[in-house]
């Protein structure tokens, strides 16, 4: 399968959006006709195209992202301007629930910390985000168990990308998603803020004064959320970006 003409049609007919930009980028990562017809099969069989290429872009970076490794969105960039903004000068960063990493790698490509720690509770995306973090601290561990003591009352930005979707709605994400990424990574219990609740009540410890957690949701679930975070004794304030169709939820520590 070598003529370009063909791939895209094929990805086209199994019901691929973007045909044309996969087909260019299965080209250009298949050494010979025999890898790019096997490659394509695979797309066409529904594994993700990053979990294929070997990485994922992400806020204008490249990031390495294997088979069961979540794979980051596009509309997360948004959390990490956000971040970015908030952010005081040589920030403590912790990057929860990292996956891959992305949001740690982003923004150290913004803002450089003066520490990036990452932490995951899956032995693949810890192993993928030291890929894409090798001069960070990456952990393994339940959310705030996998992290150094020494970082209480220090963390000045808390990225924590958690699983938002509800659980009765996962069988209704495309299966690239539900087929190829950790069902940790997606379900976020009945409605989708189990986790978000987990991270909210136990920042306070961890966040130093004026730090600030960013949580990305969903439109319908921030101010529930926000309502979650002001209860963990944060003040909460809600993030929209209507080009991206993102929404994060941030919560400030006191002074």
């Amino acid at each position: 399968m070598s003529d370009i003409r063909a791939v895209v049609s094929r990805l086209r007919a199994a019901g691929c959006v973007f045909a044309e930009d996969e087909a260019d980028l299965l080209v250009a990562a298949a050494t010979t006709p025999a890898e790019l017809a096997a490659l394509v099969e695979r797309r066409v069989a529904g594994l993700p195209l990053e979990h294929l290429l070997g990485w994922a872009e992400f806020h204008g970076l490249r990031v390495t992202v294997r088979p069961g490794v979540f794979v980051p969105r596009h509309r997360t960039g948004f959390l990490v301007d956000v971040a970015v903004s908030l952010a005081p000068p040589d920030p403590v960063v912790v990057d929860l629930c990292c996956g891959s990493g992305a949001l740690g790698a982003a923004f150290a490509a913004a803002l450089p910390p003066r520490e990036l720690h990452a932490a995951d509770v899956e032995p693949a995306a810890v192993e993928c985000a030291r890929l894409n973090l090798p001069w960070a601290r990456v952990h393994q561990g339940d959310l705030y168990d996998a992290l150094p003591s020494s970082l209480r009352g220090r963390v000045s930005v808390l990225l924590a990308n958690v699983p938002y979707v509800p659980s009765d709605a996962v069988a209704t994400m495309p299966p690239e998603a539900r087929l190829h990424e950790p069902l940790v990574a997606l379900d976020g219990g009945a409605d989708g803020l189990d986790l978000a609740r987990r991270v909210a009540a136990g920042a306070p410890e961890w966040l130093a004064p004026g730090g600030t957690l960013l949580i990305e949701s969903s439109e319908r679930q921030a101010p529930v959320l926000a309502e979650i975070l002001a209860a963990a004794g944060l003040t909460p304030r809600v993030h929209s970006c209507d080009d991206l169709g993102a929404t994060v939820v941030t919560g400030t520590a006191k002074l």
